[in-house]
């Protein structure tokens, strides 16, 4: 019966216009009365299931369901992060919500999502565009018994477990330095990370995520200067947003796992592997102006090295660009 719930809701949430139930019914072998029993069993999780007369049953805005997400799991348990997960409706900025949280002692690997952002925030101060039923906007609190100095790892392992998420479902999905995922050139994620730490020790970290799963509807907002793109576009298919955080999650959980046991040698071996710019003229703005080399390598704590032809220069923050 389990199976069959999920088959149905894999319809509905893969699916713009509303299905048949007579059509589900035929699928899998069921009657239309057993369709209606398990929409009405979905509906009791929480979902926002229409029925759109004479044409079948929609699923509003493909909305996230905490304990559909916790299905795709399956066997695979998380050992870290997602053992708790919540999804809001509306909130500020899951990054600030994670951090309230930490405050009030929550335990690591809560992860949260949300479908809208009224403050949603990018590097560098930009903003992060939400859009409610086509993306991924989510939060993770991560609390590592380690120094201060190894944090600037955390960006690029979570780069990386996103990644292996990702390329399950668009192979030619690539990184760019430091922590934002493209295709084909165009950004399809981005990462934030914020901490909470004093001298010596650190007592939360947040690592924010945003997702591009689909285009907006009403298209990309006029104050996105650089090209984007989204999962679906760049996989060529519809997308289904809890086999995608499911997945998100899983591979976040095993990389950051990866990291705490082995350290940063073999993370920082797969990211530069999967670099759109490895080897490759960038220029980098670090704030002040633009410094133009190859793409060397990544230094033993993230920070990239950039070949100028007449030094190699540590970049530990900025902006970096592909040179033609």
């Amino acid at each position: 019966m389990k199976a069959t719930r999920q088959t149905i809701l894999d319809r509905l949430a893969t699916s713009r216009a509303p299905v048949s139930g007579d059509a589900l019914a035929t699928e899998l072998g069921i009657s239309r009365t057993a369709v209606w029993k398990h929409v009405q069993g979905l509906r009791s999780d929480g979902l926002s299931i229409a029925a759109v007369g004479g044409q079948g049953y929609l699923l509003r805005s493909d909305i996230l369901v905490a304990e559909a997400i916790r299905d795709r799991f399956g066997a695979t348990q998380p050992a870290r992060i997602g053992h708790d997960i919540e999804v809001l409706d509306e909130t500020d900025s899951t990054n600030l919500e994670i951090l309230r949280r930490a405050e009030q002692g929550a335990d690591e690997g809560l992860v949260i999502f949300a479908e809208r952002q009224t403050q949603g925030r990018g590097r560098l101060s930009r903003q992060w565009h939400t859009f409610a039923g086509e993306a991924l906007a989510f939060s993770l609190l991560l609390r590592p018994e380690l120094p201060p100095q190894r944090i600037p790892e955390v960006p690029l392992v979570a780069a990386c477990g996103l990644y292996r998420a990702i390329a399950g479902f668009a192979p030619e999905v690539r990184l760019k330095w430091p922590n934002d995922l493209l295709h084909e050139g165009k950004k399809l994620a981005g990462i934030l990370t914020e901490m909470r730490a004093e001298p010596g020790r650190v007592h939360a970290l947040v690592v924010g995520i945003g997702l591009n799963v689909r285009a907006p509807a009403a298209g990309w907002p006029a104050n996105i200067t650089q090209p984007v793109t989204d999962l679906a576009s760049a996989a060529g298919r519809e997308m289904n947003r809890h086999d995608l955080a499911a997945a998100c999650i899983l591979e976040l959980d095993r990389t950051y796992g990866q990291w705490l046991a082995e350290g940063f040698a073999p993370i920082r071996d797969a990211w530069w592997r999967a670099h759109a710019a490895s080897g490759r003229r960038v220029r980098v703005h670090d704030g002040k102006g633009y410094i133009e080399g190859v793409a060397s390598a990544l230094d033993l704590d993230g920070a990239l090295l950039l070949d100028t032809g007449k030094e190699t220069r540590r970049i530990i923050a900025g902006d970096l660009e592909l040179v033609a």
